[in-house]
């Protein structure tokens, strides 16, 4: 995926854990990028535990954010936090990521 697509006209979801930038894709498919930041997370673990998480719940919800490029940066409260509460952060995140696109399908009908 091209970050630099993404980032060039992306709607924003933020939170304390994470930032979500969401665009419209050219293909059909959900795709995700991941833009782990060793300076809100300084141990590799850590990193690796949030990729995991953002991954996890992402594969959970592909299917309704179809044709959306998507990129997750972490915040430095996100290092410090338990799992169930990312999940419910990304949840939330991914929600608001599909609000336009479905406002999209909405108007084309």
């Amino acid at each position: 995926m091209a970050f630099s697509r993404v980032f060039e006209k992306a709607r924003r979801s933020r939170d304390r854990y994470f930032t979500v930038l969401c665009r419209p894709a050219e293909a059909d498919q959900a795709r995700l990028g991941l833009a782990i930041s060793k300076k809100h997370c300084r141990k590799a673990s850590g990193r690796n535990r949030l990729k995991r998480i953002v991954r996890e719940s992402f594969r959970h919800h592909k299917e309704a954010l179809k044709g959306l490029d998507i990129v997750v940066m972490n915040q430095p409260a996100a290092a410090e936090t338990g799992n169930r509460e990312l999940f419910r952060s990304l949840e939330t995140h991914w929600r608001r990521c599909r609000a336009p696109a479905q406002d999209k399908k909405a108007h084309k009908n």
